[in-house]
């Protein structure tokens, strides 16, 4: 093979993998903010909560705050 040939070649495979890639998505308009448990143990400490009641306090946060908001 010549050269230009080869060059040739390489360009082809080049341009077939820029082609084949898929765009990067676009953001959403809206942020989903999604729970975490950081947030809820902070409330959980606000609100002076220990043992049995903060662990139930933290998994109905996370519960709550995983089911998502109703349209308006």
């Amino acid at each position: 093979m010549t050269i230009k040939a080869v060059i040739a070649a390489l360009a082809l495979v080049a341009v077939g993998t820029a082609l084949a890639a898929e765009a990067p998505a676009a953001p959403s308009a809206v942020p989903v903010k999604h729970p975490t448990l950081k947030s809820c143990n902070r409330e959980a400490t606000a609100k002076k909560l220990a043992g049995k009641e903060r662990e139930r306090f933290v998994k109905e946060c996370l519960a709550n705050k995983a089911a998502p908001a109703p349209p308006h």
